[in-house]
């Protein structure tokens, strides 16, 4: 009817489609049920929706956290420890320096979960690091999950183990590099226990610190602890991009780590070095192997020297001590790592008499013309208590120098008509000169000592006091327990008029600035005895000198005032010798006290000849010098 119809441009219009019936049509456009049809469409409608949230959800909930995995994955920040502060002594001569080193550290997320893979890495990490079999075990049990941390496995890589792990890098999944240093001491038996030492930062240790991580070196013992604040710096960081195996691939930035700051010791070195060798050239002469000697300017507290014999080598724990050296320092008898300056706790012996002598004419006892006669010993009741010799009639002054057992048993416990000062006045007044209590030094692990009284030893021994415990207290015995610290202290407090310091190593610290910062003298009490009763301890003092039980002082050029001491402990004839004074007696600018432990018998001289050995080079090297570091 309407004849060939037109062609349309590129295409033509299909006969079939202009010739189906209305029943045809319907099953092209329906070519399943319309019920069948909605249900799958609703079904992927709700799929989709599901999906869609989900997206959502990781998208803008959990958006930050997939994608600091997805940057942590492929970027690290890697830290870079920050060198620690010096240390130099009074003169500005350094103590310890920081040697630059590579250490190794493994990213326990970056270790391969393969058995045998992990296998191939701990012998790696053991045969070319040569990292203790146990060390390694133990990070591998680590786990991977979120454990972004490097873990330290060794602080010192040397040459030829760097070579032969960047040779066989493929074989340390998750191990990198990172540049170190440890520290190098200077002298380090003798400074030992004066500057302590680094080490590894342990679990409990990094769990109470702030900022840490696992592979900072942390001040163990010393300086190096007591000051870890100042020494540690803070710690710079490359950020780098690393490929599957955690392994660095490039660079992207650094930020430079802060130097710690240095300290300034009041230490003198060259004396530190004097008392040690004078020290120990006695105890290998008498075959001993134990003693102390600190060294104080009394007219601020300031510690020039701090010796305790045997000291260890502080570099081996800097670099990494092993096992077996290790357990042999805490298997040694004589307890090197033991700080017998400030720990030590020992009976005082006749150095306690000074005290108990300042204490008796304060509380008026006595006065400095009393005459009490030592025909060598006193009796009471059943029991005999000695003297070390007959001293006839002395006053106090001579009291203190022939060091008189029956003038301080009478004073103390009270004999034939002269009431004794008694445990509660005696404790009273070594109190005041600093006994029982720690003196504060800014040293860690300082000890208290002990002032027993009768209710310590009813708690302590289930037994009652007794008047012997007062004539034991009195001489420096029986319960008394003291730091040489802490007589050295009393005593410097008896030559500089009555003030008692705050004993202090560090003098000042200077930031990267270059700024420094005073470390100020602390008055722990003053006035605490009248000046005119210290006068006459201390002219007691000085007869110990000129006519007393240090007369070989003598011949030194200028006047030293001090007190012998011995204390015996245990059940045999073990003694501990002490020697404490103070020079120039007219100016004290000096306290030394010299401890030997367990000589043979009353050889409290073994200390006089070291104390003279290290005058005599003071006064030569420093008050005769003209050197203006000591004024």
């Amino acid at each position: 009817m309407f004849g060939k119809l037109p062609k349309r441009k590129g295409s033509e219009i299909d006969d079939a489609v202009l010739t189906i019936t209305q029943k045809e049509a319907a099953k092209i456009e329906w070519p399943l049920r319309r019920k069948w049809a909605r249900g799958y469409f609703f079904v992927s409608a709700a799929m989709l929706s599901v999906l869609f949230g989900r997206v959502v959800y990781m998208e803008i909930f959990q958006g930050g956290k997939y994608a600091d995995i997805a940057t942590r994955n492929s970027i690290r920040q890697i830290p870079q420890p920050a060198p620690r502060g010096i240390i130099y002594d009074r003169f500005g001569k350094s103590l310890v320096d920081n040697v630059p080193s590579v250490g190794a550290a493994i990213v326990p997320v970056d270790m391969p979960a393969n058995p045998d893979a992990r296998a191939r890495l701990r012998d790696a990490v053991i045969s070319v690091l040569h990292v203790d079999p146990e060390t390694i075990d133990a990070i591998l049990t680590l786990g991977k999950a979120d454990r972004l941390q490097p873990v330290l496995l060794k602080e010192k890589i040397t040459q030829e183990e760097m070579i032969s792990f960047l040779s066989r890098q493929k074989d340390f999944s998750g191990v990198s590099l990172f540049k170190s240093a440890y520290r190098n001491y200077s002298d380090s038996v003798i400074f030992s226990h004066l500057l302590g030492y680094d080490g590894k930062i342990t679990e409990s240790e990094l769990a109470s610190g702030t900022d840490y991580l696992p592979t900072d070196m942390i001040g163990k013992q010393g300086i190096e602890k007591s000051y870890e604040s100042v020494l540690r710096g803070t710690r710079g960081y490359d950020r780098v991009e690393v490929d599957a195996l955690g392994r660095p691939q490039r660079v992207l930035g650094s930020v430079a780590a802060i130097p710690g700051g240095d300290l300034f010791l009041s230490i003198d070195a060259d004396l530190q070095k004097k008392a040690y060798d004078s020290l120990l050239a006695m105890l290998d002469s008498k075959g001993l192997s134990r003693g102390a000697v600190v060294a104080l300017d009394p007219r601020d507290g300031s510690v020039l020297a701090l010796v305790s014999v045997p000291g260890f080598d502080n570099n081996l724990f800097s670099e990494g001590i092993s096992t077996d050296a290790y357990r042999s320092l805490l298997n040694d008898g004589s307890k090197p790592l033991f700080n017998r300056a400030i720990a030590g706790t020992y009976a005082p012996g006749s150095t306690f008499k000074p005290v108990m002598a300042a204490a008796a004419l304060s509380e008026g006892v006595i006065d400095e013309h009393t005459q009490i006669e030592s025909k060598g010993s006193i009796s009471v009741g059943n029991f005999t208590f000695g003297d070390w010799r007959v001293n006839g009639f002395t006053d106090v002054r001579r009291a203190i120098a022939v060091s008189s057992d029956v003038y301080f048993y009478t004073v103390g416990g009270g004999y034939g008509g002269i009431a004794g000062l008694g445990v509660r006045r005696m404790k009273d007044y070594a109190s005041r000169f600093g006994y029982g209590i720690a003196t504060g030094i800014d040293l860690p692990g300082e000890a208290d000592g002990l002032l027993a009284d009768p209710e310590w030893k009813k708690k302590t021994m289930g037994e009652p006091w007794y008047i012997g415990d007062d004539y034991h207290t009195a001489i420096g015995q029986g319960f008394t327990a003291a730091t040489p610290l802490q007589i050295l202290n009393s005593v410097a407090a008896i030559a500089n008029g009555g003030t008692l310091y705050v004993p202090h190593v560090v003098s000042q610290a200077r930031g990267v600035d270059g700024k420094t910062v005073a470390n100020p003298s602390q008055v722990i009490r003053n006035g605490f005895v009248s000046p005119d009763i210290l006068r006459v301890v201390r002219e007691g003092m000085r007869q110990t000198v000129t006519d007393g039980t240090a007369q070989s002082l003598k011949t030194l050029p200028l006047p030293v005032a001090g007190k012998t001491g011995t204390a015996q402990f245990g059940t045999g004839n073990k003694t501990d010798g002490w020697f404490v004074s103070f020079a120039p007696y007219d100016d004290p600018k000096i306290a030394i006290i010299v401890l030997v432990e367990a000589q043979e018998g009353n050889e409290d001289y073994n200390t006089v000849p070291v104390a003279k050995d290290i005058y005599d080079w003071y006064f030569r090297e420093r008050l005769g010098s003209g050197t203006d570091a000591i004024k």
